[in-house]
């Protein structure tokens, strides 16, 4: 490592780590304010709340680093031209593949960082924040069930349940319907029953009944007051999947269970592209240097353009991706596309755009 490659880094370094430390106390300065008199209200104290705050941060930094990274590339890139260093740079005979390697090198490391806190910190420190603020700050009493936020759960290729109420371990489920067709897509039966408990047994409900539908006329019921169940689903999947969403499951948990139920023939579009999405996010920090590169050359060759010219365009950049990858999103978890292309689309448009831009510098 040269000394030249050494000065660039450590410049960049210097420039990335004010821009991040600045965008990270903007963003959790607005997002203080809009929460903090809400949280006043139940007279909780001020530890809880600083401590709810702190556990966002890892949320907030996820966040704002490939931004952080695009606009000090851009700056660094900016105070270069500006003392001339770049034109000394290239008049030494130093490419712009050199040039650029500090830069995809530092980006390269956030994203390892960015990586880490996708897989496992992130989905911790925001389970532990709504923890906390619902039972240090409003002073809730802690849930023995809670509703299921997805409800619906395939079972087999031919059944499916509905659950209204999952207790925290999910062990327990209240509200149970079970829904069998037969082919070609008709309604067979209805199982429901008040509860479901996991014993050493299996699945076990209590209180329901069954609804037969041997033909279009005619209904049969049959009550019962305990009966054991075939059901995939162990007490994790309810407790992670169901009353929560992919955001709070770790890397870790997302494989055990697409794992468990991909040989079956399940699909989960929306886990998988959440999946591919918390994959591909980390990424876009050398997509944003590239493209900082790219824009910051374009005008004027290698000597680089104009600093507050390459901040609008930050600005305009980091807009469009965020969209380009909320859209691509939310028609992956519709199933309009397939997950991983929803997951990576916005990193692959964007790294075409930079590449494409890069090309247009003058070597």
């Amino acid at each position: 490592m040269t000394i030249l490659f050494r000065y660039i880094l450590r410049e960049y370094s210097k420039i990335f780590g004010m821009c991040f430390s600045g965008l990270v106390t903007i963003y959790l300065v607005i997002d203080f304010f809009e929460k903090v008199r809400r949280f006043l209200r139940y007279d909780s104290g001020i530890l809880p709340i600083l401590l709810y705050f702190a556990l966002k941060i890892p949320s907030i930094a996820f966040q704002v680093a490939p931004f952080a990274v695009l606009v000090a590339t851009l700056l660094t890139l900016g105070l270069l031209s500006r003392s001339n260093e770049i034109t000394a740079m290239r008049s030494c005979g130093i490419s712009l593949v050199w040039m650029s390697s500090p830069f995809l090198l530092f980006a390269g490391g956030v994203s390892l960082v960015l990586f880490s806190f996708s897989s496992t910190i992130i989905p911790l420190a925001s389970e532990k924040a709504e923890e906390v603020r619902a039972i240090q700050i409003e002073q809730k009493p802690e849930p023995v069930t809670v509703k299921a936020v997805q409800p619906w759960a395939r079972i087999s290729a031919n059944s499916l349940m509905k659950v209204a109420e999952i207790d925290t371990q999910g062990t327990t489920l209240r509200g149970i319907r079970i829904y069998y067709f037969r082919s070609p897509f008709q309604l067979d039966r209805i199982t429901e029953a008040e509860e479901a408990r996991y014993t050493d047994a299996g699945w076990v409900l209590r209180n329901g009944h069954h609804r037969r539908f041997p033909s279009h006329e005619t209904v049969e019921l049959a009550r019962f007051s305990e009966q054991t169940v075939t059901l995939p689903l162990i007490p994790n999947d309810f407790s992670s999947s169901l009353v929560g969403n992919s955001e709070t499951m770790t890397f870790s948990e997302i494989h055990n269970y697409l794992d468990r139920f991909r040989q079956e023939g399940f699909t989960f579009s929306r886990l998988l592209t959440d999946y591919y999405g918390r994959m591909a996010f980390p990424l876009v920090t050398v997509v944003m240097v590239l493209v900082g590169i790219a824009l910051s050359l374009r005008r004027s060759g290698v000597r680089g353009g104009s600093m507050t010219v390459g901040i609008g365009q930050a600005f305009i950049v980091g807009f469009c991706y965020w969209t380009t990858h909320s859209v691509a999103i939310a028609l992956g978890r519709g199933g309009v596309l397939a997950p991983v292309v929803a997951g990576w689309m916005a990193n692959a448009l964007f790294l075409s755009f930079g590449l494409y831009l890069l090309l247009k510098v003058r070597h």
